[in-house]
């Protein structure tokens, strides 16, 4: 027999959605009727402009949005609800979900949106007395229920209210953690090949994030598993809720790692109702500002020759060179290189014309240095530019006149000297004639030559100016402050000639391109976002962090990342304090998440020790009470044996009703090997990721640990991590650390050699 508040619930759930019926069916009688009337006005108007056309193609978009949107809110309105007694007031039964729906009958609300005020009581307030914050200030009252609803394909299938429904305690950990059965069961769902959604399970300590004002940069230290990419991306959805009049999702920006990311996150914006955001990578970003077609040599090559290179001495300088390139100091380096250039002045020269100063070289320094100097450099000159074309006019006549007076003595001397004749009256038309060619000239070529000066001058680019940094040694070693070693500094400039030799831009001179092209160019307000999200943060360096929050509005930005999963460590984010204090002036908001809710007990057990050997200082990751099997050890003979025993491992995990599945190698080149093993002794649908794909379709994948971050599957296999694969240092600590924290149900090790330490 079903539980008393389960049957209410059912039958205000069929009173719920047949309001919402008669809401969709008003709104189609509306759509059929503006569609007809847009089909007139679009034939009548024969492709001109018609205001009463482009007023009508609006309303036809807004009801369409509506539709969609209440179509899909009859299968699933809410998930959620709350009984909530203002001070002073009635008792109200609050129902949340993804959108708001109201009835146009009498404005009463039958869903409330869950990024309003009042559905922070859903997830942050506790029974008793309780308030919430609206635009007006704070609400306080009385939270008497707060209610949580399991919907199975379009059914109410159960109900839980918070502090009644079996609390599950964790155990063998110090400190106890409460945590509901809703949430278990939700943890417990199998997960596609997209992340999803999860208004329905955001925890306190996530939803305090979610809401945080957008004035001020927040930086989210997040443990493998504790949702901070899904918490970064619903932050967005509510910006964009909150701040409705002034956000809208095309002046939003995604920093994600790679394509296969961008891929992977790729459904949960439109399915939060929130479409238009700009989502790239870092290198796509500063491609689009340098407005080159560049090919890029990235990261991840990089970081597979550090881990497969035999050469200590070439690792040393590589690491080296991405770490100087990454840091601050480089870009006062930057800096006091161009303060070298302009105070030089080596381009300046007067604008000459006819062997006549048009313009003095004193006057465009003085412009240049003093009076415009404010200005980035290439708009500096556009100013000077269009300065001296308002005294050009003045100019030329002041020249010609100066050309009489140059020609007057000339012409005196042959009327002086030669009595009236043929010859006297022949050598003044050519003496004339020369004068007026040259006033001629000027007037009509004066433009011309100062456009030609400025084209020339302005032509310097960002990659003239940073290679000619490593060109100039005398200038490299005035600008470095001589802190840079003349084996690296040789190195440097070695790798960047060969580079662009090759065609290739490294990802490590982005930022300082970039940066040098802010300088000259400037960046104009319409090139800044309102807010930008940066997912795995830690893999950034601090010069890339500071040029990104240059792009945005007020200094609108959400850091998150992991420092335990730092791969990029030579070059990325070594402790958050640095860039609280450097990047943003101690003026950003630090937040640590601890609980993860992606992987079992067992499978975070497992993990820790990997993540102990890094000495980081960072709390543990604290995993939601939620138990499966122990992470299975396999021992193989051979890399035969392997492969069949993956095999094997795969339909099991099938049988179990599981399906994403990621066989994880440590480099690329040993997941070629596997994949072609595989090919021959399995015959299963298996895709290899390297690196490049935009998607990846397959529930099954060979990935390499550095290509892993970020992700999660069903269950993972992790192939071979033996004493060789990853040895004692903080590249393999962390490649191993990322590995073991992929999987939310299943994880098995394949040992073909020795196991390594950390496991």
């Amino acid at each position: 027999m079903e539980k008393e508040d389960l049957v209410l619930e059912k039958e205000i759930l069929l009173e719920k959605r047949q309001k919402i019926n008669e809401e969709l069916s008003d709104k189609m009688k509306n759509f059929q009727i503006i569609d007809k009337k847009l089909k007139y006005l679009m034939k009548e108007a024969k492709g001109s402009y018609n205001q009463e056309k482009e007023t009508t193609e609006k309303i036809y978009s807004v009801l369409k949005k509506d539709i969609n949107k209440y179509e899909e809110a009859i299968k699933t309105p809410y998930f959620g609800r709350v009984d909530f007694r203002e001070a002073k007031g009635q008792k109200e039964s609050i129902y949340i979900g993804k959108q708001s729906i109201s009835s146009s009958q009498d404005g009463e609300e039958i869903v409330v949106d869950w990024r309003t005020p009042v559905a922070d009581l859903y997830y942050s307030g506790t029974g008793g007395e309780a308030y919430y914050k609206s635009p007006n200030g704070i609400v306080e009252g009385n939270l008497s229920l707060k209610r949580k609803f399991l919907f199975k394909e379009d059914s109410l299938k159960d109900v839980f209210d918070e502090g009644i429904n079996e609390i599950i305690l964790k155990s063998g950990l110090e400190e106890a953690d409460l945590v509901d059965e809703f949430l278990k069961i939700n943890l417990e769902e199998s997960r596609g090949k997209k992340l999803k959604e999860v208004v329905a399970t955001i925890q306190k300590e996530q939803n305090e994030i979610i809401r945080w004002p957008k004035n001020l940069p927040i930086i989210v230290q997040g443990s493998a598993g504790s949702g901070k990419t899904t918490v970064a991306l619903h932050r967005l959805a509510y910006l964009i809720y909150r701040y409705s009049e002034t956000i809208k999702g095309k002046d939003i920006l995604v920093l994600a790692p790679n394509k296969l990311f961008l891929d992977y996150i790729s459904e949960i914006l439109p399915n939060l109702g929130v479409n238009e955001v700009n989502q790239t990578t870092f290198e796509e970003l500063a491609l689009k500002h340098l407005k080159g077609r560049i090919k890029i040599k990235g990261k991840d090559e990089k970081l597979k020759y550090i881990i497969e290179q035999n050469d200590i001495e070439e690792c040393r300088f590589i690491i080296n060179s991405s770490k100087v390139k990454g840091t601050l100091i480089f870009k006062d380096i930057i800096d006091r290189y161009i303060s070298l250039l302009e105070s030089a002045s080596i381009d300046i020269k007067d604008i000459i014309i006819e062997d006549y100063i048009l313009f003095n070289k004193r006057e465009i320094m003085r412009l240049y240095l003093k009076d415009l100097k404010s200005y980035p450099i290439n708009k500096r000159k556009d100013e000077i530019k269009r300065y001296l074309n308002l005294k050009i006019k003045e100019k030329i006549e002041l020249l010609c006149i100066q050309v009489d007076l140059d020609w007057a003595p000339k012409i005196k001397e042959i009327k002086s000297s030669f009595e009236d004749s043929d010859e006297r009256r022949k050598k003044l038309i050519d003496v004339y004639s020369k004068r007026d060619t040259i006033k001629e000239n000027i007037k009509n070529n004066s433009k011309r030559v100062m456009n030609d000066y400025f084209k020339n001058w302005r032509g310097i680019t960002s990659k003239d100016i940073y290679y000619n940094l490593f060109e100039n040694e005398e200038f490299f070693e005035i600008a470095t402050l001589g802190k840079i070693p003349k084996d690296l500094y040789d190195f440097m400039k070695k790798e960047l000639k060969e580079n662009n030799k090759n065609g290739l831009i490294d990802e490590d001179d982005l930022a300082p391109l970039l940066y040098i092209n802010m300088i000259l160019e400037g960046v104009e307000e319409k090139q800044k976002y309102s807010h930008i999200v940066v997912d795995e943060a830690q893999d950034y360096n601090p010069f890339q962090i500071y040029l990104i929050n240059k792009l945005t509005k007020g200094n609108s930005l959400t850091l998150v990342g992991d420092i335990a999963q730092g791969i990029y460590y030579y070059k990325g984010i070594r402790d958050w304090q640095d860039i609280v204090d450097k990047v943003f002036d101690s003026k950003a908001t630090f937040i640590q998440l601890t609980q993860s809710y992606r992987s079992t007990v067992e499978i975070i057990d497992f993990a820790d020790k990997a993540l102990k050997t890094q000495n980081l200082n960072l709390k543990n990751a604290k995993p939601v009470l939620r138990h499966g099997e122990v992470p299975k050890i396999i021992k193989c003979e051979s890399e035969k044996e392997g492969a069949l025993k993956i095999n094997e491992i795969i339909k099991e995990i099938n049988e179990k009703g599981k399906n994403s599945i990621a066989i994880i190698t440590k480099t690329l080149e040993e997941g070629k090997e596997l994949e072609k093993l595989l090919k021959k002794e399995a015959k299963i649908k298996i895709s290899l990721i390297k690196g490049n794909e935009k998607e990846n379709n397959d529930d099954i994948a060979i990935i390499p640990s550095y290509l892993t971050k970020g992700l999660e599957f069903d269950a993972t296999i992790i192939y071979n991590p033996s004493e060789l694969n990853y040895k004692d240092n903080i590249l393999d600590q962390r490649l191993l650390y990322v590995s073991l924290t992929r999987a939310l149900h299943y994880e098995y090790i394949i040992e073909i050699n020795n196991l390594t330490k950390m496991i």
